[in-house]
C-alpha cells in the first residue's frame, strides 16, 4: 500500500532564486519574495492575461521585498500593463505591499474577500490603538504568560505591524463559488476559514490547477491561532471542515501554496493535514491531566517553538486547538479567581449511569 508521504510529487525540487521566475504552466510564473522571518519567503504568481498581467499577492512591505517587484516589473512584467493585484488573504506577507503594488502598477484593482480586506484594515488599527495593546496584554496574562513573554510580544508585535503598509481604498470583492477570469482561464474561488477569516482559493478546473495560498500547504501545516480579538474562537473547526472540500478537487491537481513547492498530491496533503491535527489534539488532551493555563499547555505542546521565541504563536495554536476540545465536549473551560483561565480534561461520563439512562 502507498503511503500518504509518497504521493507528494514536487513539481520543482528548487526555487527561483532573487528576481528569478519559474514558468508552472503556460502563462503562469512563479516568483519568490523574501520575508523577515522565521518562515523567510512567500510564493507569489504572475499570471499572464490576453492584455496584460494579474499579480496574486505582494509580500511584506520591507526595502527587498520592493527592490524584487521593481526588477520583476522591469523584467516579466515590462511588455504589457498590470491589470489587477488579487489578495488570497489579509496577512502582512501577502498584503503588506499592497496599497503601494496597486499605485506602482498605475492604480490597478485590488481583489479580494471583503473579510480579508477588513481584517487587515483591523490589523493596521489594532497597531496604533493603545486600548488593544491594553487588551492583547489582559488577554496574555490571562492565558499565563510571564512579563518577559509579554515583553516579548510587545517586540513582536511592533516588528510585525511594521510590515504591514497601507491597503488599497477600494475593493473588489471575491465571494465564496465566484468565477474569476484572470491569466486566461476561469477560476471558481473557494473561501474558507480557519488560517483565516475568509482566506481564497482558486480552482481552475480546465487545467487541473488549484493556487492554493496558504490553505494548503506543502511540507508544513498552515498557522490556526486565537488571538486576542476573538478569544473563544474555534478556527481549528472551520479548517477541518474547509478540507473535504479540497478532497472534492481531482487527487492529480497541480497545487501553488504560498510557501514552500508547488507540488502534485492534492488528497495526500489533506489527509496528512487533518492527521497532523488529530495527533495534536490528543497530545494537548494528555496534558489536561489537570486544569492548566494555555501558556503552560503551549510549553508542552511545542517546546521547541517557545525555547526559539515562538511564543506568541505556540500559544494562538495552542488556544485553537483548546477550544476546539472544549467545543466538542473533550474539554472544559475554567476561570481562576485570580483571573487566569484554566483548561482541563472533560470528565468521562460515568458508564452506569450512561447505561441506566
Amino acid at each position: 500500500m502507498t503511503t500518504a508521504a509518497t504521493e507528494i510529487r514536487y513539481l520543482h525540487e528548487s526555487h527561483p532564486q532573487g528576481t528569478e521566475t519559474y514558468q508552472i504552466a503556460p502563462g503562469i510564473l512563479w516568483a519568490r519574495l523574501p520575508l523577515p522571518f522565521r518562515l523567510n519567503h512567500v510564493n507569489v504568481w504572475l499570471l499572464r492575461d490576453a492584455d496584460g498581467w494579474t499579480i496574486i499577492d505582494t509580500g511584506a512591505d520591507t526595502a527587498d521585498a520592493r527592490a524584487v517587484w521593481e526588477a520583476l516589473f522591469t523584467g516579466p512584467l515590462a511588455d504589457a500593463r498590470v491589470n489587477r493585484l488579487v489578495a488570497t488573504h489579509g496577512h502582512t506577507d501577502h498584503v503588506g505591499l499592497s496599497g503601494w503594488l496597486t499605485e506602482r502598477a498605475g492604480d490597478v484593482p485590488f481583489v479580494s474577500t471583503l473579510g480579508e480586506w477588513m481584517s487587515a484594515q483591523v490589523r493596521i488599527w489594532d497597531a496604533q490603538s493603545k486600548s488593544a495593546t491594553d487588551g492583547a496584554q489582559r488577554f496574555l496574562t490571562a492565558h499565563g504568560c510571564d512579563d518577559d513573554t509579554l515583553a516579548s510580544y510587545r517586540a513582536d508585535r511592533e516588528r510585525t505591524h511594521a510590515l504591514l503598509g497601507p491597503l488599497p481604498i477600494t475593493l473588489t470583492r471575491l465571494r465564496d463559488g465566484d468565477t474569476i477570469r484572470f491569466g486566461e482561464r476561469d477560476w471558481e474561488v473557494i473561501v474558507a476559514g480557519g488560517h483565516a477569516i475568509e482566506h481564497a482559493s482558486f480552482w481552475c478546473a480546465e487545467d487541473r490547477i488549484l493556487i492554493a495560498g496558504d490553505q494548503i500547504l506543502s511540507r508544513i501545516s498552515p498557522m490556526i491561532g486565537v488571538f486576542p480579538a476573538m478569544p473563544e474562537a474555534d478556527p481549528l473547526a472551520d479548517y477541518l471542515a474547509s478540507l473535504p472540500r479540497f478532497k472534492a478537487l481531482p487527487a492529480d491537481a497541480l497545487v501553488l501554496p504560498s510557501h514552500g513547492l508547488p507540488f502534485y498530491g492534492l488528497h495526500a496533503r489533506a489527509d496528512q493535514l487533518a492527521r497532523h491535527h488529530e495527533l495534536r489534539l490528543d497530545d494537548l488532551g494528555r496534558l489536561m491531566d489537570r486544569p492548566r493555563v494555555a501558556m503552560e499547555l503551549a510549553r508542552g505542546l511545542f517546546a521547541r517553538a517557545v525555547a526559539e521565541g515562538q511564543g506568541r504563536l505556540a500559544l494562538a495554536e495552542t488556544l485553537a486547538h483548546a477550544n476546539y476540545l472544549v467545543g466538542r465536549g473533550r474539554a472544559v473551560r475554567t476561570k481562576a479567581p485570580d483571573g487566569r483561565i484554566l483548561y482541563g480534561r472533560a470528565e468521562e461520563p460515568d458508564s452506569e449511569l450512561m447505561a441506566a439512562h
